[in-house]
């Protein structure tokens, strides 16, 4: 029974994800002076698997490049490995994680050095785990990125297939190598008519 000193004032509103999150997360982002525990190393010298770079933007319903987003990565390395401890991420020379700002970099990208993934299980397709938190956002969100010269394992692969083959694209990065570097593409569009599949997870 309500006593007259109390009122239903009924739940309280949600608060959006950011920017509250970069001071710990991506420090390097806002310039603070400690060190982030992740960043856009994600393999080291001596990790498995073809050296790759990962580069994109977040991009808003308007077109723009998002200043202030985070991005995290997870993947296995070029045998299907995650690392299972600290000691073995050091001895694998690969962290399986990633954490970047888009306002790290000049251009607004993401960029991730990696390696590129095996495939985690029989008939997956290699990819890369994503999540994106930015202002705005009630949750952060999920998606995946795969491969453009993966295409006979990527038309087998059920998640992708799961997708609406028009919208598929939207999950796949694409591939080029400029004085031996091989980079994929891969922007992320919030909202819009290209906007990116995002999993319910």
């Amino acid at each position: 029974m309500m006593s007259s000193l109390e009122t239903n004032f009924g739940q309280t509103p949600s608060q959006t994800v950011g920017p509250y999150f970069a001071y710990g997360l991506t420090a390097t982002q806002y310039g603070y002076d400690f060190n982030q525990p992740f960043d856009g190393a994600v393999a080291l010298d001596n990790a498995t698997g073809e050296r790759i770079r990962l580069e994109g933007r977040v991009i808003d319903g308007d077109g723009n490049p998002i200043n202030d987003a985070m991005v995290e990565i997870s993947q296995v390395d070029g045998s299907g490995r995650y690392p299972q401890s600290v000691e073995e991420a050091a001895a694998m020379g690969f962290r399986g994680f990633g954490r970047m700002g888009t306002g790290t970099d000049a251009q607004n990208r993401f960029v991730f050095d990696t390696v590129k993934p095996a495939a985690e299980a029989a008939g997956e397709a290699p990819h890369i785990n994503v999540i994106v938190t930015m202002r705005g956002l009630l949750v952060h969100v999920f998606t995946r990125i795969y491969f453009s010269d993966e295409a006979p394992a990527n038309a087998a692969d059920a998640v992708l297939q799961s997708v609406p083959a028009a919208r598929r694209a939207t999950l796949i990065a694409e591939r080029s190598v400029q004085g031996g570097q091989v980079s994929y593409r891969f922007d992320i569009h919030m909202q819009g008519a290209a906007e990116t599949v995002f999993f319910d997870i």
